[in-house]
């Protein structure tokens, strides 16, 4: 038995990022028909994204389809193409805590809104000297699941 206090759920989302948002969703929505749910825009996080959905209800599957604001600054949204992986977890603030006491190293920001309105934050793609684990090279969200979502996750 582990000592973990948070349980990782689910995939919550996977961000795609291109310099043209549009033909992103010329892909993921146009031809494969993914539903378009909403966009947002980040100046702090160098972002302007369109929502689509896969699947419905509590479970369904985000996919954000990123592009720059400017590609010539950071975080560079396109650079991967596959930009993060964003896992539902059930706990949050336990999951920062416990990982962060293992020696997970965490982006910058902290805890704090993400896109869809839930509490995220990022585990880096890479340790260093005071937090040796990254997620060896994938940015990886952590998203505080709402209770509908737990529990459509957990049965």
């Amino acid at each position: 038995m582990s000592d973990r206090p948070f349980h990782v759920l689910g995939v919550q989302q996977i961000a795609v990022g291109g310099l043209d948002k549009v033909a992103l969703g010329r892909f993921w929505i146009d031809t494969l028909g993914l539903t378009r749910a909403g966009s947002y825009k980040s100046p702090a996080e160098n972002v302007d994204e369109d929502i689509a959905t896969l699947g419905s209800g509590p479970t369904a599957v985000e996919v954000d389809l990123m592009q720059p604001i400017d590609p010539d600054k950071r975080p560079r949204v396109h650079d991967p193409a596959l930009n993060h992986v964003g896992l539902w977890v059930d706990d949050l603030a336990a999951a920062v805590e416990w990982l962060t006491a293992k020696g997970v190293r965490f982006t910058p920001g902290g805890i704090r809104k993400g896109a869809s309105g839930h509490d995220v934050c990022f585990i880096h793609p890479k340790g260093n000297d005071d937090a040796p684990i990254g997620a060896e090279g994938v940015l990886v969200e952590l998203v505080q699941a709402p209770p509908d979502v737990i529990e459509a996750l957990r049965s």
